[in-house]
């Protein structure tokens, strides 16, 4: 096994895990019904924040945290829908790469659940700073 080293890697590892996550019985449901049929359209944009995670590219434009707080008002988030997601991660990653990278996807993938589900519980509250 190699490190994530280029854009085909972060690519094979992002459609290789939303392939699970789409089908799994915890999370997929979330994201098939904010998705649906635009596919095309989100996996280009988290090969474009994973690039910029991983590989230090220009690219991505967003502010994730709040995609996931419109989310969480559609269909309310719970920490086992992001413990969900970093197992799912964490076992594609873990499945394909191995390296600096490899550890590097997986912390800052669980940086990044913490810090959006507490997002989360301030919007929930009103405590929301942008």
């Amino acid at each position: 096994m190699h490190d994530i080293e280029n854009e085909a890697h972060v690519k094979k590892l992002i459609d290789t895990f939303y392939d699970k996550v789409r089908k799994d019985a915890v999370i997929g449901h979330i994201f098939n019904e904010i998705i649906g049929t635009h596919w095309d359209k989100h996996l280009p944009t988290m090969y474009q924040f994973w690039n910029m995670v991983l590989l230090s590219k220009p690219g991505y434009e967003g502010y994730p945290t709040k995609k996931h707080m419109d989310v969480d008002k559609r269909i309310p988030l719970h920490q086992e829908h992001f413990d969900r997601w970093i197992l799912l991660w964490d076992e594609t990653v873990d499945a394909h790469f191995k390296g600096t990278n490899a550890i590097h996807a997986k912390e800052k993938a669980k940086l990044m659940a913490e810090l959006i589900m507490i997002k989360i519980d301030d919007s929930r509250t009103g405590n929301v700073i942008q």
